[in-house]
């Protein structure tokens, strides 16, 4: 069965990997052609094309003014425990050192005993910031997520934080084809709690299947104006891997979440994205701006916007061409800062072209991606290793030693 299909879309069929991936897909209600796919000059179309408004350089809406009256979403349930929030944790952060009380009793033990509270003051946590790791998209794939953490020494055997000061990313991409996506979606906040309380942090991006999830919940079958006639979110979810049972459990404090993720961040000369586009610069000329005008538009809770914002962080592949590739990543780094663009969202399967086409022509399998593709002149650094297509997910420590 191709992924992305009705069967397993609808979340009725096993959850397991597949052989091949079909990315984005909309649903198409009033027929409307479209142009040519994305792909390399003078090369045959790699499996997994996109429409023409899915490429670069397509329409861009005017930038909305900032609306300071609107409301912010609503805080998350009382019986649901807190996330730390995306803008917490400014660099440099370092907690501040709490004395943990030791509860015990004197030597008499009979009823009504004075119960004795000594203070032990914890280690001092570690000063500077730690070592930067960065997740590629996991896509509900939790147990490779926590074989992985274990792997690097980030969580413990329980899944708990056990990396001190570490500086952990997550690229966007939590959920949808994979079987637990909103478990993802919780071990991340929980994490994010952990990391801040021990001296690091563990913060995330936001994805396109973020705004598609968010959209899909918000919107459900909601007519929205597409470049290829009418489509909804409902419909797009269901044929890009939308699980059931995902959106079963998701919560409103998933939504908040997710909905005040950043897009864009700098770290140790590395910028960081979900998506290898140029898109990013139709939202500001700096980070701050990127991500305040974004999370401004998702405040509007208006179908047609949060569609384009979805359409834009689908696009891909701006980096690929060997001519105007390491051209269209300088044009970020130069405008946003930093010395390499680090990026999920593109499976490294297919920038390398080693994923063959619906006929079958696989003769290099994604079982051979592991690790980080550097591609684009050294300035980009990809990172999804395509766990959905039987590949690998990525966590790496940065700088990469290449």
């Amino acid at each position: 069965m191709v992924e992305g299909s009705m069967t397993q879309g609808a979340g009725q069929g096993p959850a397991m990997r597949t052989d091949t991936l079909r990315d984005f897909r909309v649903p198409v209600t009033e027929p409307a052609p479209y142009t040519a796919s994305v792909g390399v000059p003078g090369e045959a179309p790699v499996y997994g094309e996109y429409p023409a408004y899915y490429e670069e350089g397509a329409p861009v809406p005017p930038r909305p003014a900032y609306a300071p009256e609107a409301a912010p979403p609503p805080g998350p349930r009382p019986d649901t425990p807190p996330a730390a929030a995306p803008d917490e944790d400014p660099d440099g952060y370092t907690p501040t050192q709490r004395d943990l009380p030791v509860i015990g009793r004197g030597a008499a033990e009979g009823p009504g005993d004075t119960v004795q509270v000594q203070y032990v003051p914890q280690d001092p946590a570690a000063t500077g910031p730690g070592p930067l790791y960065v997740v590629g998209d996991v896509h509900g794939y939790l147990d490779e997520l926590l074989t992985e953490l274990r792997a690097q020494g980030l969580i413990d055997a329980d899944g708990h934080w056990s990396a001190g000061n570490a500086r952990l990313w997550f690229l966007g991409d939590f959920t949808d084809r994979g079987p637990d996506g909103i478990g993802v979606i919780d071990l991340v906040m929980r994490l994010s709690a952990e990391a801040a309380a021990a001296g690091g942090y563990c913060k995330a991006l936001m994805g396109n299947h973020e705004l598609l999830l968010i959209g899909a919940k918000r919107f459900g079958d909601t007519p929205v104006v597409s470049g290829a006639g009418t489509a909804t979110f409902q419909a797009a979810w269901l044929l890009n891997g939308g699980q059931r049972a995902d959106m079963e459990r998701l919560q409103d404090v998933h939504l908040q979440w997710m909905s005040r993720l950043d897009a864009a961040t700098l770290e140790d000369g590395h910028l960081l994205l979900h998506s290898d586009t140029t898109a990013y610069l139709d939202y500001g000329d700096s980070i701050e701006d990127v991500n305040d005008t974004i999370h401004e538009l998702l405040t509007r809770n208006d179908a047609d916007i949060t569609w384009d914002l979805f359409r834009k962080f689908t696009k891909r592949f701006a980096f690929r061409d060997e001519e105007t590739g390491p051209q269209a990543v300088r044009e970020l780094l130069d405008t946003y800062g930093g010395g390499r663009v680090v990026h999920g969202h593109s499976p490294i399967p297919y920038l390398l072209g080693e994923v063959g086409t619906e006929d079958g022509d696989d003769a290099h399998g994604p079982e051979a991606v592991d690790g980080p593709h550097v591609y684009a002149d050294g300035l980009a650094i990809a990172m999804d290793g395509g766990v959905t297509m039987a590949g690998k997910l990525l966590v790496v420590q940065l700088p990469l030693n290449d």
